[in-house]
């Protein structure tokens, strides 16, 4: 095993960061990518980051539906490396997984064939350490642009957009030691990255349409994505267009997700792309839109909500499966152990909520976590929330509260909870794979994470249902991916079927919500699906299935 325990963090000697390119292939094309460490400003800060071909984001890839190309990637990284190219059904050696290849040692070269399917955007990204690696700043996207013509609605032009948050700590990247930390709740950022920048800045004219591709790459932090000015048309999601496209006022993003929307900027001025929790709304980014307006125009045609064929139908043969029973059942549940009470007179008390103790190791009334011993909560520094007050860019001055009630109470032990911040900043810091486990349970046989052992075959339609379980020492949301293996439909959530289907690779189940998903089984090999909070996935989060022809 590599020793991490002194992961580099001086910037003397690197390279300046270089902005991200857009490099257009075409099939049987090679692209190389090489991972280097680099030197950015992030706000008054200058850190050490890792990036492919010297920008973070790394270059962002087009390529037509159908095309494979070679990329060949060299690892001038800090540790060895996988490059994982999330959400593409390619074969599956070329998955980018301990499962499948050798680790790639500092110094050598690993070859991937990268074919593309399905239309849609990707991304690519490490898949050891990948708490370490993404949080460095090693993503990057793919888009592949369909094959039919009309496959999306008109728009004048097209960005990738990557959303992340960083934690930074007295001017540099908070420090990796040898194992995975803040495996409690992942680890959030205190400063807002899109595209890679702290204070990105776009520009567009009136009437304009612009279509985003918006890309969830934070370690654990779901993003409420809303542009108050304009307007936002939802068409698709991770591997496709909707069922229907539907206009919207906000975007709910977790980690590993993409989203497509179309905007349309239908006056000038200025206008803020959001973040917004029910407690504040923090800046992401500043577009100016210009008087002069877009010739031709595309603001007719965005009115227009169109249904797609091909989702519509896909509707009427899901139509068996909603009432079946589920072929697996998968509980999301933490185990939590910081250490043994000390005497008899033990107070023990909720890090997320300190005011609720007692005498005894019960759960919290309030959001169902465990209780732990008072000394190991005091020995954490507490309640923590506050740490994160100065969210932003800069700091607290780009941030402003609000009265949107978007998703309810923050409520951790609510059917519908989203973890929206670091609610104990200093335990999440002590966790560790070695005093906290995440775990994936077969409901049928009671095997957890990689010593579950489930075989499907190509054609099989597998429903999956996903309860995240309340009863647990710390309940909250997971993003839960599946690999290449196939693409799966959400069928329903909680009994309910889902209103709009889009072909997904990843699904965020809420706290103490039950999901079935429909996985569409197309591609052989042996295949991982886990949480996508990197430091729930690093600290054992996943299971790997074989899929025989």
């Amino acid at each position: 095993m590599n020793d991490h325990s002194h992961l580099p963090q001086e910037t003397e000697g690197l390279d300046d960061a270089r902005p991200s390119e857009l490099v257009e292939l075409s099939d049987g094309d090679e692209f190389a990518l090489e991972i280097v460490p680099v030197r950015k400003r992030i706000g008054d800060a200058t850190v050490r980051m890792l990036a492919y071909n010297g920008s973070v984001p790394g270059p962002g890839l087009k390529v037509p539906q159908a095309a494979t190309i070679t990329v060949p990637v060299t690892n001038h990284g800090d540790i060895e490396a996988t490059v994982h190219w999330h959400g593409l059904r390619l074969e599956n050696r070329f998955d980018g997984t301990h499962d499948t290849q050798a680790p790639i040692p500092v110094g050598e070269t690993f070859t991937y064939e990268v074919h593309a399917p399905d239309a849609g955007a990707y991304w690519y990204h490490p898949h050891i350490r990948e708490d370490y690696g993404q949080e460095l700043g090693l993503y990057g996207n793919i888009l592949v642009t369909p094959s039919e013509p009309d496959y999306w609605p008109p728009a004048d032009r097209e960005l990738l957009l990557t959303l992340d948050d960083i934690l930074l700590e007295d001017g540099r990247i908070a420090a990796f030691g040898d194992e995975t930390t803040h495996v409690a709740m992942g680890r959030f950022g205190n400063v807002m990255l899109v595209a890679g920048e702290s204070d990105l800045r776009l520009e567009a004219n009136r009437g304009e349409v612009v279509r985003l591709y918006l890309t969830n790459t934070a370690n654990t932090r779901v993003f409420n994505v809303a542009l108050p000015g304009a307007q936002l048309k939802l068409v698709g999601a991770d591997a496709g267009h909707y069922e229907h496209e539907q206009l919207v006022e906000e975007l709910l993003i977790a980690p590993s997700e993409r989203v497509v929307v179309d905007v349309l900027f239908a006056g000038p001025g200025e206008v803020e792309l959001e973040h917004r929790t029910p407690e504040r709304t923090y800046r992401l980014a500043t577009i100016a839109v210009a008087d002069a307006p877009v010739e031709p125009s595309h603001a007719d045609e965005f009115t227009r909500l169109r249904k797609t064929a091909d989702m519509t139908e896909l509707r009427e043969w899901l139509e068996p499966f909603l009432k079946a029973p589920p072929d697996k059942t998968l509980s999301f549940v933490a185990e939590l152990s910081l250490g043994a009470p000390d005497g008899d007179d033990v107070v023990y008390v909720c890090p997320m909520h300190p005011e609720v103790t007692s005498d005894r190791p019960d759960r919290c009334e309030k959001c169902g976590m465990k209780l732990l011993p008072e000394s190991v909560v005091a020995a954490g520094g507490g309640h923590g929330h506050g740490h994160h007050r100065g969210h932003g860019h800069h700091g607290a001055e780009h941030e402003h509260q609000h009265g949107h009630g978007h998703h309810g109470d923050h409520a951790h032990g609510a059917p519908q909870g989203i973890e929206w911040e670091d609610d104990m900043v200093e335990v999440n810091r002590m966790t560790t794979p070695a005093n906290m486990r995440w775990k994936l349970v077969d409901r049928d046989t009671g095997a957890e994470n990689a010593r579950i052992d489930w075989t499907f075959r190509v054609g099989d339609q597998v429903k999956l249902r996903l309860v995240n379980e309340v009863d647990s020492d710390h309940p909250m949301p997971h993003p839960f991916h599946v690999h290449g293996a196939g693409r799966f439909v959400i069928l329903a959530r909680d009994g309910v079927p889902e209103p709009n289907l889009v072909w997904k690779d990843t699904v965020l189940v809420r706290t103490g919500e039950t999901v079935d998903i429909l996985l569409d089984v197309t591609n052989p090999g042996r295949w991982m699906a886990h949480c996508h909070i990197a430091e729930h996935h690093e600290s054992g989060m996943m299971l790997s299935f074989n899929v025989t022809r």
